[in-house]
């Protein structure tokens, strides 16, 4: 798992609805602790919870789980900062949360042009 690093080092976020927080945990390099505590930091994490308890997150939760997670790890932003940026007026035209978008909609398009080529 990679616990810093550059989000385009993530892999490709896969095409289905529903994803366990150790599926997150693997899609973000975030520990599943760390995943848990942001949920109480950051507003809006809000994954599914079903019998037992369970998280169940949806891909915008794993688009802004690696929004937060390069705004602390590679923009250097507080717990606090990153809140208040993901709140702020500068969150709906952030550039990483749009460039994470472009990065796996072509992931998914190449996967897509791959399978056409079959």
């Amino acid at each position: 798992m990679l616990e810093a690093g550059n989000n385009s080092e993530l892999p490709p976020i896969p095409g289905k609805r529903y994803f366990t927080i150790g599926e997150v945990s693997d899609l973000c390099g975030v520990k599943p602790h760390v995943l848990r505590y942001w949920e109480q930091e950051f507003p809006q994490l809000k994954p599914v919870k079903r019998r037992g308890n369970r998280r169940y997150y949806q891909r915008q939760d794993v688009l802004v789980i690696r929004q937060i997670r390069s705004l602390l790890y590679e923009q250097g932003f507080t717990i606090g900062g990153a809140r208040n940026r993901l709140q702020g007026e500068e969150a709906r035209d952030d550039l990483t949360q749009a460039q994470q978008i472009v990065r796996q909609l072509r992931t998914e398009l190449e996967e897509v042009l791959r399978i056409l080529r079959r």
